[in-house]
């Protein structure tokens, strides 16, 4: 897929300034999550876009599931983005998994990123001693059930609690992306994500980091937040949005690219 992955993971390329702004979608969403993020920098950042390789946008049979076992496959993907166009400095804005595939990509390359942005990031999902993840290994096996047993039933329950605000155009939007998702290619990323733990990475990110994350989020809690603020190696702020949900760019666009702008003019 390499000859072509720029066409593949539908790179674009948008808006006319002199920096360059990597917005990177989470699971369950593609690049059109950011389509009222957008239009507030445009006029100031030449704005990298792509689809990771499992969402709904791109043609299921690239996705390896020998490849795509890990986050790294997805890092190598991004660096490989960046690097067929040139990219040599950028900030980088990843929400949820595409986070923390950020947050991998800083660590082999620091020198790429001059920021990273990170919303509804979470290093580990699942409780362990001493850490509040959100999730008990029970909870996380009764969502992959519900996938599995009826995946149109599982999106219809989820959109709602993920969005978690009255917004029922942002629920109709996740609705529509995860509904475009293959439902055993998003089992297989969800499994992926859900048993990912790299908590013992964070020391090892040495670029700023501002953490985005909202005051009720059902996919990961504020505590969450705090202790990426504490493990994280580099400098680093959090912004606390006093709203709900886990897709803040979807449900309160305005309010997050305030953030976002104040997170970039640091």
């Amino acid at each position: 897929m390499k000859n072509n992955l720029l066409e593949a993971l539908n790179v674009r390329v948008v808006g006319t300034g002199d920096k360059i702004l990597v917005l990177a979608h989470g699971f369950g969403t593609d690049q059109s999550a950011w389509q009222r993020i957008i239009p507030y920098f445009s006029q100031h950042y030449r704005i990298v876009l792509y689809d990771l390789v499992c969402a709904g946008s791109v043609n299921p049979d690239y996705f390896d599931f020998r490849r795509y076992t890990t986050l790294d496959a997805y890092v190598d993907d991004l660096l490989y983005i960046l690097d067929t166009l040139g990219v040599d400095k950028c900030a980088y804005v990843g929400h949820s998994v595409s986070a923390m595939i950020g947050i991998l990509a800083s660590i082999r390359r620091p020198d790429l990123f001059t920021k990273l942005i990170l919303i509804g990031a979470s290093p580990r999902f699942l409780n362990d001693t001493d850490y509040h993840g959100g999730f008990e290994q029970g909870e996380i096996e009764k969502v992959f059930s519900a996938m599995e047993a009826n995946y149109e039933a599982w999106v219809n329950g989820f959109a709602p609690l993920a969005v978690g605000a009255d917004v029922p155009v942002a629920v109709r939007e996740f609705s529509r992306t995860l509904f475009n998702m293959r439902p055993d290619i998003s089992l297989f990323v969800c499994r992926t994500v859900f048993n990912s733990d790299l908590r013992g990475i964070l020391g090892l990110v040495k670029v700023p980091c501002c953490i985005i994350q909202t005051a009720k989020d059902v996919s990961v809690p504020v505590s969450v937040a705090n202790y990426l603020k504490t493990h994280l190696g580099g400098r680093n702020t959090t912004e606390i949005l006093n709203i709900e949900g886990h897709l803040p760019h979807l449900s309160a666009p305005a309010l997050l690219a305030h953030r976002l702008r104040r997170a970039l003019s640091r």
